[in-house]
């Protein structure tokens, strides 16, 4: 009996995550989210060579600033950082819900089968428009202590890391948006310039 009890301990020792923060919104989070516009957004992010203290700790603030602004998913070129880092918690309204942290995330394959749904981005409040991407993918990453990982993930959770992975790539979903007109509504029902999407190539 007290082997398997000393057994559960360990177990859930392995299954506590390394970074723990509060989800409770701070007044004054510790970094900034730039918006539509800032070239921060269009800047592709380096590969973090090293998963050290200094990263664990950039983790940590981006976290206080997602929660602080009501998010799922912060990517580091939102917080003006050009490193290949996000984080992404689906669970925010569950104090006990781990959140993930994808460090060098790398999509390898994704579903020939695509959805729409609407997205929304803290660095383009107020704008929630269609978008279209493959239903589910599989990808590589590192977590916040560096060990490599794989990971399958479909709806919401698929959605929002290719959507974190673009903006490591300078890429902000609005350029994916096909509604021109809702598109061009959106954007300057809330104060953003058109001139600042980009759009993908077909």
């Amino acid at each position: 009996m007290a082997g398997s009890f000393a057994q559960l301990a360990k177990n859930a020792e392995k299954k506590k995550p390394s970074i723990s923060v509060s989800k409770e919104p701070v007044k004054n989070p510790p970094l900034k989210v730039y918006q539509l516009g800032d070239e921060a957004l269009r800047t592709p992010a380096n590969r973090i060579v090293k998963v050290d203290d200094s990263i664990r700790k950039l983790v940590k603030n981006m976290l206080i600033t997602m929660y602080s602004s009501k998010g799922i998913g912060l990517a580091a070129p939102q917080v003006g950082i050009q490193k290949r880092l996000l984080v992404i918690d689906l669970n925010f309204e569950d104090p006990d819900a781990p959140p993930m942290v994808f460090i060098n995330p790398e999509i390898i394959s994704s579903s020939a089968s695509l959805d729409t749904y609407e997205e929304g981005c803290l660095s383009i409040p107020g704008v929630y428009l269609n978008v279209l991407r493959p239903s589910s993918i599989k990808l590589s990453y590192r977590d916040e202590m560096g060990r490599p990982k794989k990971m399958n993930a479909d709806g919401l959770m698929a959605r929002c890391i290719q959507h974190e992975i673009d903006h490591l790539n300078g890429i902000c979903f609005v350029d994916k948006v096909t509604d021109e007109e809702e598109l061009k509504k959106q954007l300057n029902e809330h104060n953003f310039n058109q001139s600042d999407v980009i759009k993908e190539p077909n």
